[in-house]
């Protein structure tokens, strides 16, 4: 099974909180382990990690703390992973290039698996931060509708029908719309 780390998931909801929170004024990494309920040595090594990034602004002294270095409209979820784990990729070979892997010149899919790495990747840039402080539009309707078993469910659920690229962002998007 293919899991974003826990590092990774944990920055995310870090930086989630700081956005929710724009008074502008820092957070310690004391506070935020606080507000998220994860241990203070994991917090504040994710701080320095995304600080060094330049996803965090860190302020030394008395008043001091980390803000985000931009916007959250402007700071994506891949971003985020990148800045914790390194390049995306579904496998090592589509993560890090040519010259990885000994079967490189007969192996027959490692352009799919790069297609496909390049979807992932593509659809987390497309999430920013700003969106991860909030519920996804119609999320406990989408909760419903999965409780319901795949026989009772009507045709516009079938996979086959979503052949557009990021048939769960679009679905999102047509919702927002009036």
């Amino acid at each position: 099974m293919f899991r974003i780390s826990k590092l990774a998931d944990y920055g995310v909801s870090l930086l989630a909180a700081l956005a929710a929170d724009l008074g502008g004024e820092p957070h310690t990494a004391r506070g935020l382990a606080c507000r998220v309920g994860l241990p203070l040595p994991t917090v504040s090594k994710i701080l320095k990690a995304l600080s060094r990034q330049g996803l965090l602004v860190s302020h030394r002294g008395v008043r001091g703390g980390y803000v985000l270095a931009r916007p959250p409209g402007e700071i994506t979820v891949a971003e985020i992973i990148r800045a914790l784990e390194g390049p995306i990729g579904m496998t090592e070979c589509a993560a890090s290039g040519s010259g990885s892997c000994a079967k490189e010149p007969s192996c027959g899919v490692r352009a799919n698996w790069r297609l496909i790495s390049d979807a992932f990747s593509g659809a987390l840039d497309t999430i920013t931060l700003a969106e991860m402080t909030r519920p996804a539009p119609g999320f406990e309707r989408r909760i419903e509708e999965r409780m319901v078993p795949a026989s009772g469910r009507t045709g516009n659920h079938d996979r086959k029908e979503d052949t557009r690229a990021f048939p769960v962002r679009e679905r999102i998007k047509t919702e927002q719309s009036p």
